[in-house]
């Protein structure tokens, strides 16, 4: 018999946004973090178990409901519809600027890749791909979001392929000049 806090805790997990940490939940449901996370954790492994379409993942402390990985070609054809525009070029290499060499301003991003991306970076700014990240001598820090890591399948930037050896480092580009 599922307990009721375990009920709710899926529950909650439906309407979740982003992922939350277990005391999330446990304040929500008068149950310790300790109880909360091992509730999780049973429903995914359940979940798993039983090749659920949905699963329950942990990273950095931080829970969230998701659609299987091995469903998403099916997900995303029935959302998508054949409405998703694909990255232009110019849009993937400045991602990978930004993915390789975070965090970092339009203006280095500008100088790896020769010309202006001013455009490209909002782009990726509305999909949610990159987002501002602080600032450095008044000009905006950006980084990739964790929509970029889902997109990629991946956890973490560390499951990058190692290409960043073959970018200039950030101190030869700010030497040839801010590009805006």
């Amino acid at each position: 018999m599922i307990s009721v806090a375990r009920s709710r805790i899926e529950s909650l997990l439906l309407v979740c946004d982003e992922p939350v940490p277990p005391t999330h939940f446990a304040s929500a449901l008068d149950i310790t973090a300790q109880e909360a996370e091992d509730i999780l954790r049973e429903i995914a492994e359940e979940f798993d178990a039983r090749g659920s379409g949905l699963e329950v993942r942990e990273r950095d402390g931080l829970w969230r409901l998701y659609t299987r990985q091995a469903n998403s070609e099916t997900v995303e054809a029935l959302l998508l519809d054949g409405t998703q525009q694909k990255l232009s070029r110019a849009a993937l290499e400045t991602l990978a600027v930004v993915a390789y060499r975070q965090p970092c301003t339009r203006s280095q991003v500008a100088a790896v890749r020769g010309v202006n991306c001013d455009g490209v970076m909002r782009t990726l700014a509305l999909r949610g791909l990159i987002a501002e990240d602080g600032e450095t001598g008044g000009a905006h820090l950006y980084s990739t979001t964790d929509l970029f890591l889902e997109q990629l399948g991946i956890e973490s930037l560390a499951e990058l392929p190692d290409l960043a050896p073959l970018l200039p480092e950030v101190e030869t580009i700010e030497a040839e000049g801010d590009w805006g």
